[in-house]
């Protein structure tokens, strides 16, 4: 349960994620238990676990999730959040919110900065890796640049995620390749979908990561932002500027509704059923 402030302790309400030791201190964002990592911190959290450990998984709540968790009322993702063994910050736009109207200091730890910093600092070239979406030039670059050996590929078809057969087969992919590291860059909300249904399942081992393009930008097929417009929460206005078809629905119709999410928990905290004690 969160105080009037939105803190966390760690005990049962900030277990959520499941039974996974190592969970942080987490605060409370929009109804979403958020850890108090940065990206360091993350990372060197994640690779830490034993590869061997009961499947646990990563999601990166920004704002185009926040919309679709309180707004939209997407259940399925809903349970897939509260699934999740680590929450991290990633957008920037609702990290400033937390800040400005609730008081709520969250570090930043974007899913790209994450993944890049597990590629170059923990991941090492013998540690198994399984990949669900992406290229096969993908793979290739992950192996090239990283050193990787041991890298298990599966690409399913567009639009996978609304068909049960497809998705367990994913499922069964991730179970029959063990891995430490399993990056889900299906897009979302897909990734987190398939997260939690591999979660249910059983079976599985490592830790999956949803963590969007982040892949792509690592091995450089896609490129980021300068620094300083990371730093100032204008990643998305750079995407948008190199590919405005691409991105303008991510930007002005999935991500911009935080603004008025907030604003209105701000001033009714009963908005979305956030206010409601959640079990």
């Amino acid at each position: 349960m969160a105080d009037a402030s939105g803190e966390l302790a760690d005990g049962p309400a900030a277990g959520r994620a499941g039974d996974v030791a190592g969970t942080p201190p987490q605060a409370e964002f929009l109804g979403v238990p958020i850890a108090r990592l940065d990206a360091g911190e993350a990372a060197a959290l994640i690779a830490a676990r034993p590869a061997d450990a009961p499947f646990a998984y990563v999601v990166t709540p920004n704002a185009a999730h926040l919309n679709r968790l309180t707004r939209l009322a997407d259940t399925r993702l809903r349970a897939a959040y509260d699934g999740a063994w680590l929450r991290l910050m990633d957008g920037q736009l609702p990290r400033a919110l937390a800040r400005r109207l609730f008081g709520l200091a969250l570090p930043h730890a974007a899913g790209s900065d994450v993944t890049d910093l597990l590629l170059r600092r923990h991941v090492r070239p013998q540690d198994r890796v399984t990949v669900i979406g992406g290229s096969g030039e993908l793979v290739s670059r992950l192996k090239e640049m990283f050193g990787l050996r041991e890298i298990a590929h599966l690409n399913p078809s567009m639009g996978f995620i609304a068909r049960p057969a497809e998705v367990a087969a994913c499922v069964d992919f991730v179970i029959a390749h063990p891995a430490r590291y399993v990056f889900l860059v299906v897009g979302a909300p897909q990734s987190e979908y398939l997260a939690h249904e591999v979660a249910l399942r059983g079976g599985a081992v490592g830790c999956g990561l949803c963590v969007g393009s982040s892949l792509s930008f690592s091995t450089g097929m896609v490129p980021r932002a300068p620094q300083l417009m990371r730093r100032l929460g204008l990643e998305g206005v750079y995407r948008l500027a190199l590919n405005p078809r691409a991105h303008a629905r991510r930007v002005f119709i999935d991500s911009l509704p935080i603004l008025w999410i907030a604003l209105r928990v701000r001033f009714d905290p009963s908005a979305y059923g956030i206010g409601k004690a959640r079990r």
